[in-house]
């Protein structure tokens, strides 16, 4: 499977891929928080 496979070590360093990972993981945290504070609000607000 892809998850368990080593790195490659002669493939580059693509920083395309970690400003999209990045950008990506800004996108999940912020989706989360909007809907514990939904919840929240629903809840006990």
């Amino acid at each position: 499977m892809y998850f368990f496979r080593k790195k490659n070590p002669e493939r580059p360093e693509n920083f395309n891929l970690k400003v999209m990972h990045f950008i990506n993981a800004t996108a999940i945290t912020i989706f989360l928080a909007g809907i514990i504070y939904k919840l929240i609000d629903w809840l006990i607000l």
